[in-house]
């Protein structure tokens, strides 16, 4: 980690330091550990916003760190088939390779720094697996996937698929030049990543060398989190300890801080973040499984639509086939 990088960061844009006069820093309002679980057919995972209110989370409902973890040979795995309905999934790999497919024909592969977008709207199928070469070979396998959720007006719309390469990332510094910013999605101090989403949010993932300080522009209509990857540091103006597998959710505000420590781990030599804002969209959430509705009825309904193929069904298995569409599936 991590995938996409540069030598020189002064070579980058800068984002615009917040005006010190004006800004209001963002307070932290909780720091959780994410707790270990297996997703799909085992694969090992940190829950995120285990830790977090969901009213603090809004517009995000779920985030999944997968991995890191050195697979030996036979051993790498994914999910089976699966149902989704009523909102998005955002996949992004660091290190490793991931194919995906779905019943509405979107797909292809993912590997270090591509970011696949699924939007599910009114509802598909999908499968997550690595490559045979990966599973005959093993290797490391290390991303994260996040849950987007959709208003109420746009749950129905058209499934569609975004294949964000790489090399399509807006990559930016600090204004100190001291941490690398990868935009993923949205707007950061008049920059603008890649993704296209339905919900507005802003999506990047921050590379903090050592001692780092990143003080950045946060829209105050957005909520803010940030999860830390790898390496430790300090969130807040209070400087408030955090670690690998932590999560800080911020008050309001237009500034968010972070900052590593000085002294970092060898395996971790730089600390890695993820951070998140959105505009809450305030509907009620009504949630099992693959399935992100508003209402209990709504879940319902697309249980009884799944299973009676409306969702799609699965390519060149038209004729059979069982999927369950388990509350753990991603």
């Amino acid at each position: 980690m991590p995938a996409v990088t540069v030598e020189d960061l002064l070579t980058l844009p800068r984002v615009s330091a917040p005006a010190s006069t004006t800004a209001r820093e963002r307070p932290v309002r909780s720091v959780s550990t994410a707790p270990r679980g297996f997703e799909g057919e085992g694969f090992p995972v940190r829950r995120a916003f285990a830790g977090a209110e969901q009213a603090d989370l809004d517009p995000f409902i779920h985030l999944d760190q997968m991995g890191e973890v050195e697979y030996a040979p036979g051993e790498p795995k994914g999910t089976p088939w699966h149902p989704h309905r009523g909102f998005e999934t955002v996949t992004y790999m660091l290190d490793g390779i991931l194919d995906h497919r779905d019943s509405h024909g979107g797909g292809g592969s993912i590997t270090d720094g591509d970011t696949q977008w699924m939007t599910a709207g009114s509802g598909l199928l999908h499968i997550e697996t690595p490559p045979e070469h990966v599973v005959v070979k093993g290797g490391l396998f290390h991303g994260f996937q996040l849950w987007v959720n959709l208003p109420a007006d746009q749950k129905w719309n058209a499934p569609r698929y975004q294949d964000l390469r790489s090399g399509d990332v807006r990559l930016l510094t600090s204004p100190d030049g001291g941490s690398l910013l990868r935009l993923i999605a949205g707007d950061l101090g008049g920059h603008v990543g890649p993704g296209s989403t339905y919900t507005p949010i802003t999506l990047v993932h921050a590379t903090l060398e050592p001692g780092a300080q990143l003080r950045l522009p946060w829209r105050a209509d957005f909520n803010a989190l940030a999860y830390v990857l790898a390496g430790r540091g300090h969130v807040g103006d209070d400087r408030r300890p955090i670690d690998m597998g932590q999560l800080a959710v911020f008050g309001a505000g237009d500034t968010i801080t972070l900052e590593a420590r000085g002294s970092q781990e060898s395996r971790a030599p730089k600390m890695d973040v993820l951070l998140l804002g959105g505009r809450p969209i305030r509907e009620p959430i009504a949630w099992y499984g693959p399935f992100v509705m508003n209402t209990k009825a709504e879940v319902m309904q697309a249980v009884q639509d799944f299973q009676a193929g409306k969702l799609g069904r699965i390519p060149a298995l038209h004729a059979g086939g069982n999927v369950d569409p388990s509350p753990e599936d991603g």
